[in-house]
């Protein structure tokens, strides 16, 4: 089946919200559609009109299915199906311009062109290759335009969330197309190795991308003391000794030494010659030997060993009291070089302070024996000097960081960003070459098909005639008219419009209706359209016909459409929805299965009214008349419980004037006119009888609500008019209407006021 279903359709007409409900069937092969004036037909038959025309639809948006595939009005260019429309555009366009002009011919194959005809369908068969293997090439390019274009979204998706930031970055607009561009310039510059990082690049580069402002920090001016200077004049200090008198006591002593010392001191500050200790009398040459102990040279080497003890302590504190920055001040992606850098001075600190602490205890021995030649035991570590340089590099890494923090955060950016891209390189041209291979197989595919397509229009414009579907068509005009008057006469470009051999002026409604439908079924036969493959739509094909005119009609349609691979045909007048419905109720096999019926259904949200398609009432398929319909529809809205709803309410005012239009021209076939002319003679209760009218009158016919006289509130009233109109059939007719009620409800009970 070429079309199943029409998927939705957007209009600003009543077909404005229409979604294919999930309940309603197919189309099928054969597909019937009725529906009143201004339900919708129109703007249905305009949808196939556009399908025929390979243009986009007007207004609004549409979806149809055709070949197990949603096609959008946009693509409507490309769909291959043939398809042939009867309706008022097709008339005004092609039979009777608005400017006039001649009816295009329709082209059969001629009685003398077989062998070339043989060509054509030989040539028609490859055409009809060649259209597949386009298709699938369409098919093909569609399907790698779509990957090349879910490629580029998801890689730009992965670059914008790994980017963005708050504040003005252009990475928080990335798309796949700043994406493709990116990738492009790249493929052509060949230079997709040089933006590829190594894990730890990448990783610093994300920590720099993710960064704040950060304050400077001050280098250190902390020096490591020169370790082996410090060895040195240790040494030399320990390998010093004193010459005096010594005492061998005090000598041998250096805590004893050390308390004479001090009280000496004691003693030559105070200018006494008593013992401080015992207060008794010291021995006359006691203070000059010990003096001659405690010599300048003693003194002096003791004030140098003090000295360079302070020194030594103070090189320590130096060292103990260092204060580092915090890692936290620095940037993220410092945060271990420095770490590095501050663990190996830290290291260099407790190493040196270890050994000047060592230094420090040689020295004290020393004190406490100065007249002693001392080795030196104190191993000198191996510390790293350049420490301080090293963590004061980090330092001066992370002020010029400050200084270039945008630059730093952009280039980090872009560096990211194109290494991204370069990962994903080979996969982004793989799938370029996919769409510039199809896009290759599409254009020689193309060309194939219009170079046949040439090549069948030379031959057949070698092989058609147009004169014999003309003499066709003639007849058909005498058998349909009853006259031989009119007829379509041969020009060089088209068919010219006779009556009695001249030009026809002034034709008849009924005329102009035969003309072009009895044209359009003729043109079915025509070498550009293909019934067997197509489809056919009819609008309303016998409209303004009389009732013979339209079984003649009905008679051409059955005949002439009945092989067409698809057929719709959409009408609101009832007898030949009637006709329609009973052929395809008789059809055999398996085209009875492929004949559908739906019916347009229009109801208001009480500003504009909305049309949809919808399962042809079960009232309409049962009864012979558009009168047992409407009566049936009128009864049972008279007695529902609770009310109509609003919307559905609309359509009854309608309904029930043409009831009543329908009941008094059996009942009053002998008074014409307007409906009130044929009600006022009537006897039936005249309150009642303007109620209908009025009710009638404002809610029936209108295109548009908004009238001070319609308020839609008052089609509140509908049920109760409703009674009011069976009261006065049922008056009128008691045994009429007790038939009728009894055919819509049988166990229903008569009464005016039910």
């Amino acid at each position: 089946m070429a079309i199943t279903r029409k998927v939705r359709r957007r209009h600003p007409g009543v077909l404005r919200d229409f979604t294919w409900a999930a309940k309603l069937p197919t189309f099928g092969r054969y597909n019937l559609i009725y529906g009143w004036n201004g339900s919708g037909k129109t703007t249905i038959s305009k949808l196939f009109r556009a399908l025929e025309t390979r243009t986009v639809p007007a207004n609004g948006e549409v979806t149809f299915t055709i070949n197990a595939a949603d096609v959008s009005g946009r693509d409507f260019g490309q769909v291959t199906l043939p398809v042939r429309v009867f309706n008022r555009d097709f008339v005004t366009e092609s039979v009777f311009p608005l400017g006039g002009g001649e009816v295009p011919h329709i082209l059969v194959v001629g009685k003398e062109s077989v062998e070339k005809q043989k060509e054509v369908e030989k040539l028609r068969k490859n055409l009809a290759d060649a259209q597949t293997e386009l298709e699938s090439g369409r098919s093909k390019k569609r399907d790698a335009d779509k990957a090349l274009d879910k490629h580029g979204i998801d890689r730009a998706a992965v670059i914008k969330e790994t980017l963005r930031s708050s504040g003005s970055n252009q990475y928080n607009n990335y798309d796949k197309s700043t994406f493709r561009m990116r990738a492009q310039s790249m493929v052509e510059a060949g230079d997709k190795e040089t933006h590829r990082l190594s894990d730890s690049d990448r990783a610093t580069l994300l920590v720099q991308h993710r960064s704040s402002p950060k304050p400077k920090l001050q280098p250190l001016t902390y020096q490591l003391p020169v370790l082996m200077t410090l060895a040195n004049t240790v040494s030399e200090l320990l390998s010093t000794t004193v010459v005096s008198a010594a005492i061998q006591s005090l000598k041998d002593d250096p805590s004893l030494s050390a308390w004479v010392r001090q009280g000496l001191g004691l003693h030559q500050e105070r200018q006494v010659d008593q013992c401080l200790f015992c207060e008794q009398g010291l021995p006359g040459d006691r203070l000059a030997t010990i003096e001659a102990h405690f010599n300048v040279e003693y003194e002096q080497f003791m004030k140098r060993l003090d000295a360079d003890i302070g020194r030594l302590n103070t090189a320590a504190e130096a060292g103990a009291g260092l204060t580092l920055p915090n890692r936290a001040e620095l940037y993220d992606d410092l945060a271990a070089e420095y770490a590095a850098a501050e663990a190996a001075l830290r290291q260099a600190v407790a190493s040196t302070n270890a050994f000047i602490n060592s230094l420090v205890q040689a020295l004290t021995d020393k004190r406490g024996r100065p007249f002693e030649k001392l080795e030196p035991n104190v191993g000198r570590p191996a510390v790293d000097s350049t420490v301080v340089g090293r963590l004061n590099e980090v330092i001066q890494k992370h002020n010029q960081a400050c200084d270039d923090f945008q630059t730093r955060v952009t280039t980090a950016r872009q560096r990211l960003e194109a290494d991204s891209v370069a990962g994903v390189l080979d996969e982004f041209q793989s799938l370029k070459n996919s769409v510039h291979a199809s896009e290759t197989a599409v254009s020689e595919a193309d060309a194939k098909t219009n170079r046949l397509n040439e090549q069948i229009e030379m031959l057949e414009r070698a092989i058609v005639e147009h004169r014999q579907p003309a003499e066709e068509l003639n007849d058909d005009l005498r058998k349909y008219l009853g006259h031989s008057e009119l007829r379509l006469e041969i020009k060089d470009t088209g068919y010219t419009i006779t009556r009695n051999g001249i030009p026809a002026q002034a034709l008849s409604e009924g005329e102009t209706t035969a003309i072009a439908l009895l044209y359009f079924l003729k043109s079915l036969k025509d070498r550009r359209f293909d019934l067997a493959k197509g489809v056919v739509v009819l609008d309303d094909p016998v409209s303004s016909l009389d009732a013979n005119a339209l079984y003649l009609a009905f008679g051409f349609i059955r005949q002439r459409t009945q092989e067409a691979a698809q057929l719709f045909i959409l009408t609101h007048n009832f007898t030949f929805f009637r006709l329609v419905r009973n052929w395809l109720h008789h059809l055999k096999g398996k085209d009875k299965k492929q004949a559908r019926f739906y019916m347009l259904d229009c109801v208001s949200d009480g500003s504009q009214r909305c049309s949809t398609i919808r399962p042809l009432d079960p009232l309409l398929e049962k009864y012979e008349s558009e009168y047992h319909y409407l009566f049936a529809r009128i009864y049972r809205a008279a007695r529902a419980s609770p009310p109509p709803m609003l919307e559905d309410s609309y359509i009854l005012p309608n309904m029930a004037r043409r009831l009543l239009e329908a009941f008094l021209a059996f009942r009053q076939p002998q008074v014409s006119g307007e409906l009130w002319q044929k009600l006022k003679d009537v006897n039936f209760d005249e309150a009642k009888k303007l109620r209908i009218l009025r009710f009638l009158h404002t809610h029936s016919h209108g295109d548009t609500i908004g009238e001070p006289e319609h308020d839609p509130s008052s089609l509140g009233e509908a049920r109760s008019v409703l009674k009011n109109l069976l009261e006065f059939i049922k008056d009128q007719d008691p045994g009429h209407f007790a038939a009728m009620a009894k055919l819509v409800d049988p166990p229903a009970e008569e009464g005016g006021d039910e």
